[in-house]
């Protein structure tokens, strides 16, 4: 049984501890509101500018000769993958990690054995693991949580569609958490470039008869790269939602263990505490006899 000072020293360490997961999860939670308001007031939005292009793009020749909805033979595969920077978030980043990893061994085997598959690390735990598995990795843009803001997921989008229009890449793919509430993230994987219009995805109706003003051209090329472009944002927007949820549960679930924890601790501290009073007693009353026989 462990000594008296030990116990009391661990009990010490716990309630440390739990002091530290009980104010992450307040600033989780903090944070987590102000996420969720952002996602909530963009998905509306994102939606619609979907449904729209779906029925634009697959109802003008302008949509069909876009660069950006060019379909090739895939050689070259960029996979974008949206983790946090930082851990303490349960299974949150090792969720994406493994499904951007079964992603690439099922879909895009020969191209990964040919070395043309690139990791794009938007969060630097992605970074650090597909680095780590001897994928090439792009990290221009992996601290992008620091200033989480529309201008740092539009260079990030640009510079893939840039690589697109380009030639480097010939299909560029999204990996990110859907947040649907505290406790459940969904991994979601989104083709983002070429984009083509799927019916059955965007519920747009294709029927609509559009007057555009002012040209149908201009209406096209401002539109394409712009629902990419809210595409990666709400992605970005949603992964950032769903992290703090994430590390909101996560710290709770701590706290929690660590309650439990303290508990035996503290039956353990009583339980040696008796075990040296009756050891001192006995001691004692020994002492007493002895005294008495003599």
């Amino acid at each position: 049984m462990p000594s008296l000072k030990e116990v009391r020293n661990r009990i010490t360490s716990v309630n440390s501890t739990m002091q530290i997961t009980k104010a992450m999860k307040m600033v989780a939670a903090a944070k987590l509101r102000r996420a969720q308001d952002a996602i909530t007031q963009m998905r509306p939005y994102a939606t619609k500018l979907n449904e729209l292009i779906a029925t634009v793009s697959s109802n003008t020749e302008e949509g069909s000769k876009s660069p950006y909805t060019q379909v090739r033979p895939v050689e070259h595969v960029l996979v974008i993958v949206v983790t946090s920077d930082r851990g303490l978030c349960g299974a949150f980043n090792s969720n994406i990690i493994k499904a951007a990893q079964a992603l690439i061994n099922e879909k895009y085997a020969s191209q990964a054995k040919a070395g043309n598959v690139t990791v794009k690390a938007l969060g630097k735990k992605g970074d650090d693991a597909f680095a780590k598995r001897g994928f090439t990795v792009n990290s221009n843009h992996t601290g992008i949580f620091l200033n989480l803001s529309f201008a740092q997921a539009r260079e990030a989008a640009e510079e893939a569609m840039e690589s697109f229009i380009d030639g480097v890449y010939d299909e560029v793919v999204l990996v990110y958490n859907e947040f649907k509430n505290v406790a459940t993230q969904i991994v979601r994987t989104e083709k983002m470039l070429p984009l083509v219009a799927d019916v059955d995805e965007s519920g747009a109706n294709h029927n609509v008869d559009y007057i555009f003003e002012p040209s149908e051209e201009e209406i096209i090329l401002e539109l394409l790269p712009k629902s990419i472009k809210m595409q990666l944002y709400k992605a970005v927007l949603e992964s950032n939602a769903s992290e703090n949820g994430a590390r909101m549960t996560a710290m709770d679930k701590a706290t929690e263990n660590g309650g439990e924890l303290l508990k035996d601790l503290k039956i353990m501290y009583n339980r040696s505490r008796q075990a040296a009073i009756t050891k001192e007693i006995l001691e004692i009353v020994g002492g007493a006899e002895a005294l008495k026989d003599s």
